[in-house]
Order: C-alpha cells, then structure tokens, then sequence
C-alpha cells in the first residue's frame, strides 16, 4: 500500500503542506498516524481526493479535451510566420507552438493567464525511481 507523507500529498495536490494539514483536521481527507507520529495519507484515498477536487465546471462547453493547464504566459517568441508560448502552470512548464497569426489573435504576450488544452493519444507515464522500491 503506497502513503504519503503531508508534505507529498501537498506536491501531488499543489498545495501548501499547512493545507493539507486543515484538510486532514476538518476530516475532509482521511490519514493517519504512522509509528513516528506522523499523518500518513493512504495512496487510494488521496487519488479519490484528488478526483474530488478537479474542476469541471470551466464555463468553455463540450470538449473531448480532459487537461486543461491555468498558467501564466511567461514567454514568447514570434516570428514571421510561427510563435512559441510557454506557459507556467503551478510546477508545470508547458510550451506550444502556433501560428504567429493565432498568437496575435488571442493576445498571448508575457503576463497573460492562459489556459493550455491537451489532447493527446499518445501520453508517456514514468515512475519517479524512489517509488520502484
């Protein structure tokens, strides 16, 4: 059975370990105490947690597209004809290339909130090497 300790589950979460912390109080995410006397948040139930807590209500209708990234735009190179975005959304680098056209129409210029759509057929999954063990 995989646990985490407050603070994994804050990173997986993207949350403050103090956060985690008032969850755990209030009984909104169950954990419990190992021998040491630290709170230990089960695998399965922080995956339900997390489940819980996605966002589907983002107001852009119907869409095949399940991740969305929120970030902030935080740079931009335009050529002629192509432009590159890169956005920061909370640990997550992610950069796109469009028209140089598209990039104009939507405004994209440092310090912009934007949203990154994926869609993809093709997702690598990787196992950190410390959870192997």
């Amino acid at each position: 059975m995989t646990t985490f300790r407050i603070s994994e589950a804050a990173a997986l979460l993207g949350v403050s370990a103090d956060t985690v912390r008032r969850w755990v109080d209030a009984g909104r995410l169950p954990a419990q105490r190992d021998d040491h006397g630290h709170r230990m948040v089960d695998g399965a139930d922080l995956a339900s947690f997390a489940r819980a807590q996605i966002d589907t209500e983002d107001g852009l209708g119907l869409s095949s597209a399940r991740n969305r990234f929120r970030g902030i735009v935080t740079e931009v190179i335009r050529d002629a004809v192509m432009a590159q975005v890169e956005i920061a959304a909370g640990p997550f680098r992610v950069v796109s290339l469009m028209s140089r056209q598209a990039a104009d129409e939507l405004g994209l210029e440092v310090g912009a909130v934007a949203i990154a759509v994926i869609k993809s057929t093709n997702v690598v999954v990787e196992i950190p090497d410390h959870a192997r063990t």
